[in-house]
């Protein structure tokens, strides 16, 4: 008998101790601080937008890259624990010197704060979480069937500030509203209403995604059609890693992450559309600096699963090589 109230008497205490336990596991588990979060600074009296990339190496231990329009710098010593973030950013100047600052700050509601201390004196950073593009973004090339009836359509699906869905719906028959768009586990659907006053009429459609491909079938008063469509870019689509090179800098790494809806971020410099025909790429960066601009140029080719082309300023010429970002068990457009 007092050995089983010993028995019981330690399996309260264990059951006691358990929830402690539990409770004090270090926080930022599942996503944490995964992905790229915009951040500001201002250091001498300049304005400066950066993008802060998190990730994990194999083993589960946090990343990160420092995106900038010098490159992409690989970040030292991530930690994140308890909304608690630190890490240490080595550059290396353009005599080989290197340049190290650190970063303590906290990260809580999507929001990172904190200050950058190093060689060239302390400023603060702060900034947010990107929003993340629907899984259903992209141009799609849709097709609707009836009959013997073929009819081309043009359906583009983006996001706005906020990371909701957006949709346009072109033709040759006219545009359309596209509304309520849902989308979840490889399903979509979305209202659409004629802006046509002389022909107004209203669809519904219902459908899944599968990679790059879609189908489904849109239902109005005339009746059903099938859908079939293809998201246009898909090769292209995910984040690049680059070596640019030039014979000012000589070599450096750099990011190219290219959206569904085919506007990209190169390094932290936005792209309003990057076009690609027969694995031809091409886009055109322009930053403005006061009253005063400045244009990039690339224009390059996919091959064999590479990306290689040049990157053309008004201060020459930079050779650039790239090879795609492939996460396991995930689809490389969800890079």
């Amino acid at each position: 008998m007092k050995q089983a109230i010993s028995i019981i008497a330690v399996l309260v205490c264990i059951m006691m101790v358990l929830p402690a336990q539990v409770s004090a596991q270090p926080t930022g588990r599942g996503r944490g601080i995964n992905g790229d979060w915009n951040v500001k600074s201002e250091f001498n009296g300049r304005q400066m937008e950066s993008i802060l990339a998190f990730s994990r190496d194999q083993d589960g231990n946090p990343t990160g890259q420092w995106l900038s329009f010098w490159g992409a710098n690989a970040l030292q010593d991530v930690t994140f624990a308890d909304g608690q973030l630190s890490f240490k950013r080595v550059m290396q100047g353009r005599d080989g010197q290197s340049m190290t600052s650190t970063f303590k700050g906290t990260v809580a509601d999507g929001k990172l704060t904190g200050t950058v201390s190093g060689g060239q004196g302390d400023y603060t950073l702060e900034g947010q979480r990107a929003p993340r593009m629907p899984r259903a973004a992209g141009i799609w090339q849709v097709t609707l069937k009836m009959n013997d009836r073929e009819i081309p359509v043009t359906l583009t699906i983006g996001a706005d500030a906020e990371g909701a869905p957006t949709a346009q719906w072109k033709s040759a028959q006219g545009e359309a509203v596209v509304s309520d768009i849902q989308s979840s586990r490889g399903e979509l659907s979305f209202k659409l209403k004629s802006t046509n006053a002389d022909r107004p009429w209203e669809a519904t459609f219902a459908g899944t995604m599968q990679r790059d491909t879609l189908s489904g079938a849109l239902k109005s008063e005339m009746g059903e059609m099938a859908v079939e469509g293809t998201r246009m870019g898909a090769a292209l689509i995910g984040t690049w890693n680059l070596e640019v090179t030039s014979e000012q800098r000589g070599a450096r790494p750099q990011r190219l992450r290219v959206n569904p809806d085919l506007s990209a971020l190169y390094g932290a410099m936005a792209i309003k559309k990057v076009d690609f025909k027969d694995n031809q790429v091409t886009f055109k960066i322009v930053m403005e600096f006061g009253d005063r601009s400045f244009e990039m140029d690339f224009q390059g080719k996919i091959q064999d699963t590479k990306l290689e082309g040049e990157l053309t300023t008004q201060m020459g010429s930079q050779k650039v090589t790239g090879t795609k970002v492939v996460r396991r068990g995930r689809r490389s457009m969800q890079n």
